[in-house]
C-alpha cells in the first residue's frame, strides 16, 4: 500500500494544525516545519477546506486553523477524500484495466480485502489519538521552524 505525497501532506497539515488551535497558522509556516512545497500545501488547503476539515482566511492576518475538534477527524476518511483512487492494481480499474488474467484471477479478491483492512484499521483512530505526545510534537516543530 502506497499513500500519495497528497494524503502525507493533508495528515501533516491536520496535525499541525490539531498542535496549535490557539491561533491562526500560515501555509508558508508549515511548509517550513516539515521542509515541503508551499505550492504542494496550498493545494492541500483548499481541498481540506472544502471537506470542511480546515477554515482558512485570505489576507493579511490570515491563516488557517481546523474546522473540527481532532476526535471527529477520523483517518480512514481523510484517507479515503485525499487519496485520488485506492487502485492497488491495474485490474481494480475497470476503465484502464489489460490484465488478461483479470476474469479468472483471484488475487483482485485479496488485494481487495487487504485494501478494505487497511482502511478498516484506520477507521479505529482520529487524529485526536495522535496528540497524546502534543508537548514532544510542538518542541519538535519548533525546532524546525529554527533551523
Amino acid at each position: 500500500m502506497h499513500l500519495t505525497q497528497f494524503s502525507d501532506y493533508s495528515l501533516r497539515l491536520v496535525i499541525y494544525l490539531a498542535c496549535r488551535p490557539e491561533r491562526l497558522v500560515s501555509a508558508e509556516e508549515i511548509s517550513q516545519a516539515f521542509g515541503v512545497s508551499r505550492h504542494h500545501l496550498v493545494k492541500v488547503v483548499q481541498t481540506l477546506t472544502e471537506l470542511g476539515v480546515v477554515a482558512a482566511q485570505r489576507g493579511r492576518g490570515g491563516g488557517m486553523r481546523l474546522a473540527m475538534a481532532p476526535a471527529q477527524i477520523k483517518v480512514g476518511w481523510l484517507m479515503r477524500h485525499t487519496e485520488p483512487h485506492f487502485h492497488l492494481v491495474e485490474c481494480f480499474d475497470p476503465a484502464t484495466n489489460t490484465c488478461p488474467i483479470a476474469p479468472a484471477c483471484g488475487l483482485k479478491g485479496a488485494l481487495f480485502r487487504a485494501q478494505k483492512a487497511f482502511l478498516g484499521v484506520l477507521d479505529e483512530y482520529t487524529i485526536d489519538d495522535f496528540l497524546t505526545r502534543r508537548p514532544e510534537l510542538v518542541v519538535l516543530l519548533d525546532s524546525a521552524l529554527k533551523n
